[in-house]
């Protein structure tokens, strides 16, 4: 039982912060304050054609929340540049997470 409970528990560390991250009603916040004007729902208002589904985001290079980041440091026309100095790497990460676990 005991070493059930330490392979549970490096599981969750190795794999479970992601998650936790992604399922946390802060995460969830950071979306709605820096995203979810533009992105309401995972619609996206400016580019329509460009959503934060799965499938659109695949279908534009982007597959990991590292990715996400990326677009976030170096957005293309439209879309509002989210400097690490005003958004932190950690919590640019989260709402990646967030986008990832969410919009389907």
């Amino acid at each position: 039982m005991t070493k059930l409970i330490a392979l549970l528990a490096a599981l969750l560390a190795v794999n479970g912060t992601s998650a936790v991250l992604a399922a946390s009603p802060e995460a969830a916040s950071a979306f709605e304050a820096n995203c979810d004007e533009c992105h309401p729902g995972g619609r996206n208002v400016i580019t329509p054609a460009k959503d934060l589904r799965l499938l659109t985001l695949r279908a534009n290079g982007i597959k990991s929340a590292q990715d996400i980041v990326a677009k976030m440091r170096n957005p293309g026309p439209g879309m509002t540049r989210f400097d690490p100095k005003d958004l932190p790497d950690t919590e640019a990460l989260a709402i990646a997470e967030y986008i990832l676990a969410t919009f389907k």
